[in-house]
Order: C-alpha cells, then structure tokens, then sequence
C-alpha cells in the first residue's frame, strides 16, 4: 500500500517573474526584479517563459502531467500597479485559477515571492513601516476575488533568504539592523495578513513559505552543537516561531542583540503578531547546512556559502553530501530529518512547495534525458514517505518547478522544470514546449500515488 493518504496534492511550483513574462502588459507595473541588474551571461525577467500568454497550454500539460496541485505566485504589480486595482491583472488570475478548477487541479497561491512593486520599492520598501499596510490592502484584494477558489495560501516565499542573502531582492549593500528591521515588517504584514483572511472567515488555510534547511553540526565538540543551534535558530526558527506562536525565537533574539540587529517592535506589531498565527506550514527544502563555531571578527553573508557570524557559527562543507553542478548539497535523508523536525516543533500539517534540482537540459530529437533529475526526485520522494511512516502529517508535494522558468542567479540555463522551453540566455527562439524524461516519471508516480 501507498504510505502516502489518497488526497494527497501531488503537484509542482512556479513564480509569477521567473514564468510569466509579459512584464509590461495589460497595465502591469514593473516589480523589481523586472529592473534590477542581472548577473553577466544569463537573461533577464521580461519574457520569462511567456506562461502569461500561454497558460492554457501550459495548463493542458499540467493536467497530462496528473497534477493535483499548482503552486504559483501572484504578481503584486501586475494586480495592484502603482496603488491601483487593475482590472486587466484580476482577470488574468481569474482565468487561471478558473482553467486549474476545471482541470481538477488545486490552486496554491503565494502572494509575495520576491517582487516588490518598483513604486513601492521606491518608497523604501520593506524598511519603509506603509509596506505592512500596502501588502495587506493588495492581499484583500486577493481574498476579496480569489477567497473563495483558492483553499491554501501562503503569505511571503522565502522571507528568510530574503533577510540572510539580500541580494535576491537588491538589498545586500544594508546593514544587518536594516535588513532585520524591514524583516520584521515583514513578519507585522504576513500577521496582518493572516488575521484578516481568519476574520473573513475564508473556507481555506494560510500560512508562511521559508527556506528551511535542518543545520548539522560539524562535529561531536560541543561548541559545534551550540553553533548548530544558533544556526537553526537564526537559519529557520525565528521565521517559524513568530509565524506559528507570533513570538521571536529566544535563540535569535540573542544572536541579533549581539549583533547590533533587534529591530524596534512597538506594542501594536507584538499585538499583530500574537492574533495572526498561521494555520499550516508551507516550506522549500532543497538542502541541509553544516556549520562550526567561528571566531573570526567579520560577520560574512552569502547566499550558499561563506556565512558566518562571530561567537555564534560559521558554514562548512559537508564531505559526505554529493554536490549539484551548480555546487548545491544533495541531502534526500536531511529531507526526512527535516520534516520531522518541523512537525516536532509545531504539530502543523506541512506542505512542501519548493524541492529540486537544477541542470543544464539539452534539447535532442525533441527529447530531453534527465535521469539526473529522477534521481534526486525519487530519492527525496522516498524520504518523504519515511517521514510520513515516522507519523509526520504531509499535506501535498510541489517541486520545483512544473516548468522550465528563469533561474534567479543563472538564468534559463539552470533548468529545474518537467517541461522543457525551447529559448536560451539571448533568444526566445520559439518557446515550443517539450516534455522531459521526468515528466513521464513523475506522471507515473502521480497515477500510482508514490507506490513505486
């Protein structure tokens, strides 16, 4: 028998600037990521993979692939430009949450995944305290249209990537006190959020989407221990606690008191936070992290790697994990570890909405091969039915992604999707779609509820 529960959402994931294209259209304002400075030799956000205007088709394989679920941002500034409701930017969500409920398959919808509206962005963004509102009129917005259709939300993707790699979102040139102060808006406007759509008393659940990565330590000294702890505590559960009990993790609020970073809370943000406590927690997982204690003086962020703070811990290679071509750890049993680590910590259904593994796909005959990518999927795919066995509550799986998109660092050469789009780094060429290898897998495991 399947160890998996025969509702169970078999899905996968996309976001609005990484697959939509049509930036500019239809009264869309330009977020920033439609703005920012790319990385030399890849491409930029503007055409994307033209899901936009191609979403029936997309759609029609989605429903090929067998998917239960589809996991997708909606664009802040396509639906509210400049302050605005936009009509033309409604429609379009409509249309596809519409085509999805036809197709029987579930809409899972994010409503920030890393691109602010460029007016508001202007205004100081995240740091500027007017966001907290302006986030939560643009998701009553949502609630109001979509409320009803969409039976799970997720308020901010990644929110700690945001804060601990600022260069996603342009803000990696900020002190840790600004970073961390515009991360606490953050954390004000998902409670505000999440308290107006229970009020509303909607028919679905809401909570947040980090980035969560179990933190080992390097070694049994017990320094290392406590490096893993601060790590995990900074690394996932500052995000996790203020979103499930509405209160900062005690660990993390050290780490920033010596650090320089706490942010100023008043007596209305702790109030926020305390009544807008999630239902459920969403998360992406594509790795674990290792670290060690550090006593160097500089506190060194990166994205990947060289991320340390002093007194608390630093990242270290882990030798026993193989490694992507694009120098990511693959960790299938830190998957398990990390699932029930979550569900220990907080008793909430899960729901992952981010794992995979990118490569560079070549088109040949019209077939991609990418055993590579079956691989790293049944592996984490069997972990995942060990941690449910352990008793861990799985609401659905949704990796990343259902489509070739614009990968934030290097661009379409670093391909995650089931299906294959026919552009590159300079051309559009025609953006014909293909189904890959995996496509034909995961449609197998979907049929046979993750039997084999």
């Amino acid at each position: 028998m399947s160890k998996f529960p025969k509702d169970f959402l078999w899905g996968a994931s996309t976001s609005a600037y990484q697959v939509e294209g049509g930036w500019n259209a239809d009264g869309k304002e330009p977020s920033v990521q439609d703005v920012k400075e790319i990385p030399e030799g890849t491409t930029d956000f503007k055409d994307a993979v033209d899901h936009y205007h191609r979403y029936e088709e997309d759609v029609k394989l989605f429903k090929e692939l067998g998917m239960k679920a589809y996991r997708f941002s909606i664009s802040w500034s396509r639906v509210v430009p400049n302050g605005q409701v936009n009509p033309e930017g409604i429609a379009f969500y409509q249309k596809l949450i519409a085509l999805l409920l036809e197709n029987e398959i579930q809409p899972i919808v994010t409503v920030f995944h890393f691109d602010l509206p460029v007016s508001i962005a202007e205004k100081g963004g995240w740091e500027n305290r007017e966001t907290i509102q302006a986030f939560a009129d643009y998701c009553q917005v949502l609630f109001d249209h979509f409320g009803q259709d969409v039976p799970l939300w997720q308020t901010i993707n990644e929110q700690n990537v945001m804060a601990l790699a600022g260069s996603v979102i342009g803000t990696s040139q900020k002190s840790m006190k600004e970073k961390f102060q515009e991360n606490h808006h953050m954390l004000v406007a998902q409670a505000l959020v999440t308290k107006r759509y229970h009020e509303g008393n909607y028919p679905g659940k809401i909570g947040p989407a980090p980035n969560i990565a179990s933190v080992y330590p390097a070694s049994d000294k017990p320094e290392d221990q406590m490096a893993a702890l601060y790590m995990s505590a900074l690394r996932n559960w500052l995000f996790l606690d203020a979103a499930v009990y509405g209160k900062y993790n005690h660990n993390a609020w050290h780490l920033l008191e010596k650090i320089g970073a706490v942010p100023e809370i008043t007596d209305e943000d702790q109030d926020i936070l305390s009544s807008g406590t999630c239902d459920y927690i969403a998360f992406n997982y594509y790795n674990t992290m290792t670290v060690s204690n550090y006593y160097e003086k500089e506190v060194k962020i990166d994205q990947q790697s060289g991320f340390g703070i002093p007194g608390f811990f630093q990242v270290v290679e882990n030798k026993h994990l193989p490694m992507t071509e694009f120098g990511w750890p693959i960790d299938p049993e830190g998957f398990r570890f990390t699932l029930n680590e979550i569900y220990s910590r907080y008793r909430l259904p899960v729901l992952i909405t981010e794992n995979g593994i990118g490569g560079k796909d070549n088109l040949e005959d019209g077939k991609i091969h990418d055993e590579y990518r079956i691989d790293y999927l049944k592996q984490h795919i069997e972990q995942m039915a060990l941690a449910i066995e352990d008793g861990v509550e799985v609401l659905g799986y949704c990796p990343w992604s259902a489509i070739d998109l614009i990968s934030t660092h290097e661009g379409i050469t670093k391909r995650y999707g089931f299906i294959y789009v026919n552009r590159n780094e300079e051309d559009l060429l025609d953006l014909k779609r293909y189904k890959k290898d995996s496509f034909y897998w995961y449609q197998k495991v979907i049929q046979q509820n993750g039997l084999e």
